[in-house]
């Protein structure tokens, strides 16, 4: 009973996450990211901003919500270390979880107080948010495997086809890559809005453009590329009952994501289709490190050994 509330509460603070990570997106498009100035954690100078503007309202909402997200991470770590031995997968991937929690909490703080948000279109804004993304993408990976690995026993169906692995690792790689250049791509197309597809165009391909502007070119062509060998890796990876059905949800929604990115190409990027764009990514990132993680399982089970069952298993089982 423990054990099923605990993967219940786990799953909820994805979801939250995912909450949070979407509004978190709506901020920057909104160009609202300096509504409570250069002040971190304060907003404007006060812990509770008396005559908030929209924008205000937006990014106070923002960390009220990323707050809460750090409380329940802590909840989350405090519950698997009372629950879990030292060994078990869970417990490791809620002390991920914080790790990647407390450094998201630091970069967004340094994008408020380095002033890399709103009209900012320097190049360094770009890295920064390209290390912001790629760590939202490991919290969210940790905490996926959390909920999972204290979902589920016995453990998953792995595959020991060891050729896997570098096509695995090369699709998560991948689609890091290709996070990094929507983010990118994303930031230049809040920065330099277009009204037609052909503006578009003209301004990626002019050498006299901002250089944010020339990335966005690239960003297509890298979905198309990444999207094909996630296909591909999906497919090989069928190995098992398990493996089959986060394969199918892989291929699902690298489509659909495909398609969204297409129709977000030719409306120039409303704020509700890039938010939807980004759920889709989240949810194809959910589903590659599932996949990866059930078809690793046997070789990282052979350097680690067993997993353990959670504390208090085996007096249950002999209470039974």
């Amino acid at each position: 009973m423990k054990l099923t509330r605990f993967a219940k509460y786990a799953w909820g603070v994805l979801a939250f996450n995912l909450l949070v990570i979407l509004w978190g997106a709506y901020v920057r498009a909104s160009s609202s990211g300096a509504g409570c100035g250069s002040h971190w954690p304060l907003c404007n100078g006060e812990i509770i901003p008396r005559t908030p503007s929209i924008k205000t309202l937006i990014e106070f909402s923002h960390r009220l919500t990323s707050g809460l997200a750090l409380l329940l991470t802590v909840v989350l770590l405090v519950w698997a270390i009372r629950l879990f031995t030292k060994q078990h997968p869970a417990r490791k991937f809620a002390w991920l979880s914080m790790f990647f929690m407390l450094t998201e909490a630091a970069v967004g703080a340094g994008l408020v107080l380095l002033e890399y948000v709103a009209e900012n279109k320097s190049i360094a804004r770009a890295w920064w948010m390209a290390g912001h993304l790629i760590n939202t993408f490991l919290l969210v990976a940790s905490l996926t495997l959390t909920a999972w690995t204290a979902s589920t026993e016995p453990e998953p169906e792995p595959t020991s086809r060891k050729n896997l692995n570098w096509m695995l690792w090369l699709a998560i790689i991948g689609t890091l890559i290709l996070g990094v250049s929507g983010a990118i791509t994303a930031l230049g197309g809040t920065l330099f809005p277009v009204t037609s597809l052909a503006e578009g165009l003209k301004q990626d391909l002019s050498p006299g453009s901002h250089v944010l502007i020339r990335l966005r070119f690239y960003h297509p062509f890298i979905a198309v590329a990444v999207s094909a060998w996630l296909i591909v890796t999906a497919i090989a990876t069928r190995t098992s009952n398990l493996a089959k059905r986060f394969s199918t949800s892989l291929i699902a929604l690298v489509l659909i994501q495909l398609a969204a990115g297409l129709i977000n190409l030719l409306l120039h990027a409303p704020i509700w289709l890039q938010i939807v764009h980004l759920l889709l990514s989240d949810l194809l990132w959910i589903a590659l490190v599932l996949l990866a993680y059930t078809a690793l399982a046997r070789q990282a089970r052979e350097l680690m050994g067993s997993i353990p069952r959670p504390l208090g298993s085996e007096q249950t089982q002999l209470s039974n």
